[in-house]
């Protein structure tokens, strides 16, 4: 679900408030210049059959998304977390909790490779693309492309986290 307006925010967010695990993304538009960053763009949580893609360049950043990542007791799985917390908190002011990054998180599981790609390969045996990676996340409309591209990365996140754990 692409969410850019408050009406479908407001649908979508007691969905996800129900959830105790979700897996977390967010996409930014690439810049190519030395030094030059963007602001996030989309934020992605994903439950099992349901991916959310909030278009935060649109709807802006709502308090109940915010209070969703500071949230202790719904789990948040993704991957090299570090920086999308820090640029999302350059957003709006929060204290993240609940987030699990796979990156560490895998160790302890004895694998070494910590990119999501590579993750899922070992983990959930097959491969996705990251083609869409540097794409205009801020476009009028997204690509059919960019929403499964982002919707996956998020839903692998929770699937590796439930796979290692035994919750498949």
């Amino acid at each position: 679900m692409v969410i850019e307006e408050l009406k479908s925010f407001r649908a979508v967010i007691p969905l996800l408030l129900r959830e105790k695990i979700l897996g977390f993304d967010t996409e930014t538009k690439p810049s190519f210049r030395k030094g030059m960053k963007n602001k996030v763009s989309l934020i992605q949580l994903s439950t099992d059959n349901m991916a959310c893609l909030f278009r935060i360049n649109k709807l802006g950043f709502p308090d109940e998304l915010a209070d969703i990542l500071a949230n202790p007791e719904i789990i948040k799985t993704g991957v090299a977390l570090h920086d999308d917390i820090r640029f999302l908190k350059k957003l709006k002011q929060f204290i993240p909790d609940g987030f699990i990054d796979l990156q560490d998180y895998v160790k302890g599981f004895g694998i070494e490779s910590s990119g999501l790609k590579k993750l899922t390969a070992i983990v959930l045996g097959f491969r996705i693309s990251k083609r869409q990676q540097v794409t205009d996340w801020e476009a009028d409309e997204l690509t059919d492309a960019q929403k499964i591209y982002a919707a996956t990365d998020a839903w692998v996140c929770r699937e590796i986290y439930l796979k290692l754990n035994g919750s498949e």
